[in-house]
């Protein structure tokens, strides 16, 4: 190859290579500052392509969209004195590029180091200022909402970032706490087992006495509407015994005597009985006609 080739080629080689230096591409889902000779310049890099200064300006892009801080479980103390093992996690971006490049000098690493710091303190408040039982159920919610408005205010002061939410995803007891808990919640949910049946065995006690109560009252308002039918029948039928022998007296005895006679000889074999009785008048009668 020929000097003169040679030259081009180079001379090729370094346009190239200073094009491809003055031109920079931002995209939307990035964040970027513009270095000059290592000093910050401009600290809000427009989305897009643009110009610089080829070997003197320097562009740093950073992720700008939503990021998952999942922090190593942790113990903290509660107001009580007890000990929990928290499991947690923050979703974070960056609101502040210039104060985010400044404290973590653009290393993702160490800016999530940093945030995973301040996470831990402000759930080592929340978590001191409250008992065993509001950390594990009664006030979780309130003290997630709590900790990412405070742990807000203090990420982008310190570090440009923005949380947007923390969550809890487990609450642990150490081993030595765990089987006094468990048995504590044994001893209470025995306890109210006990209430219960008790309540319930004097509900059912009430209950059967008012049953039994209504069925005596229904009981005897029935035997009392039944003697009164009762008697309505048999002073009904009174009335017609007293009209039809009014009517006709002698062929109410007769009537009378035969029913008398059926029910008598019905199923009797041997009967001792005066013939001349006043029992067989009708029949004699019959005889002597």
């Amino acid at each position: 190859m020929s000097t003169k080739a040679f030259s081009s080629l180079i001379i090729i080689a370094l346009v190239v290579l200073i094009g491809s230096q003055s031109f920079y591409i931002v995209k939307e889902t990035e964040r970027a500052i513009k270095l000059q000779f290592g000093e910050l310049i401009d600290a809000d890099v427009e989305p897009g392509i643009d110009f610089k200064v080829p070997f003197v300006d320097v562009i740093k892009r950073f992720d700008a969209r939503v990021l998952t801080l999942d922090t190593q479980p942790s113990r903290f103390l509660t107001s009580g004195k007890k000990y929990v093992i928290v499991d947690s996690y923050a979703k974070w971006r960056i609101k502040d590029v210039r104060a985010y490049y400044e404290a973590s000098s653009g290393d993702r690493t160490r800016a999530t180091a940093l945030l995973e710091n301040l996470v831990n303190k402000g759930l080592r408040d929340e978590i001191a200022a409250r008992t065993l039982h509001e950390v594990v159920s009664g006030e979780r919610d309130q003290l997630m909402t709590q900790l990412t408005a405070s742990l807000n205010l203090e990420t982008q002061k310190e570090l440009g970032i923005e949380v947007l939410d923390v969550r809890v995803k487990a609450i642990d007891l150490p081993d030595e706490l765990s089987q006094s808990v468990y048995n504590r919640m044994s001893a209470e949910r025995s306890r109210e087992a006990r209430e219960h049946r008790s309540q319930g065995k004097e509900l059912a006690e009430g209950i059967e006495a008012d049953a039994e109560r209504q069925r005596t009252v229904i009981e005897a308002e029935a035997y009392r509407e039944a003697e009164q039918i009762k008697g309505e029948g048999d002073a009904e039928s009174s009335r017609i015994y007293a009209k039809a022998y009014s009517g006709d007296p002698e062929f109410y005895s007769f009537t009378r005597s035969l029913k008398a006679y059926t029910e008598t000889f019905q199923g009797n074999d041997v009967l001792l009985l005066d013939p001349k009785s006043d029992f067989f008048r009708y029949l004699n009668d019959a005889k002597g006609k």
